[in-house]
């Protein structure tokens, strides 16, 4: 899909772009909040309709016929949750390996309300050494917005913690399912 099609289907959805930050060429890009299958689809026009690609991960249970193609075609990356490899090492490896890779990554891991966010969005990107992105899809005003770029420290609980507080004027689509910081 090209930019003016994105953008446009997301006029039509009421949706705008607000603060969109330069282009980082390797990065980690952490969406919030996600408590709906939604946020995929308004994030993923969004950043085409800024003329960006980024690869994404799903469940390899998604990666059948034909939805395998589809989902390929468009950045999917599988995860199968059972093997004992590691997803961060793996990932690591293509960022190491390609000139350009930008993967995004919802960090509280479900939809479902959760205290804790999963930390593997920051291992990838801490062992990667490239910056995470962080990115807003507001409900409350159907705006996607670049908050900032981070720069992992090494200490994963308080940057998470620090990263976290940044999305705390967000609205999700489900306010009863995103746990903001205190």
């Amino acid at each position: 899909m090209n930019k003016r099609i994105s953008n446009f289907i997301l006029k039509l959805m009421g949706w705008k772009i607000g603060k969109i930050l330069p282009e980082e060429s390797k990065c980690v890009i952490a969406v919030a909040p996600h408590t709906s299958n939604m946020d995929f689809i308004i994030g993923k026009l969004a950043y085409t309709a800024i003329g960006r690609t980024a690869n994404f991960l799903i469940k390899k249970e998604w990666f059948f016929f034909p939805f395998n193609h589809l989902f390929n075609s468009i950045g999917g990356i599988a995860v199968d949750r059972d093997r004992k490899t590691s997803i961060t090492d793996k990932l690591a490896i293509e960022f190491e390996t390609r000139d350009k890779f930008q993967l995004a990554i919802t960090p509280e891991g479900t939809r479902k309300p959760t205290k804790r966010w999963r930390k593997g969005f920051y291992y990838i990107a801490s062992k990667a050494n490239v910056p995470i992105v962080l990115v807003a899809l507001d409900y409350g005003t159907k705006t996607v917005s670049f908050l900032d770029t981070f720069y992992p420290t090494g200490d994963a609980d308080k940057d998470i913690e620090l990263i976290r507080s940044k999305y705390n004027n967000v609205e999700a689509k489900h306010p009863e399912q995103f746990v903001k910081t205190s």
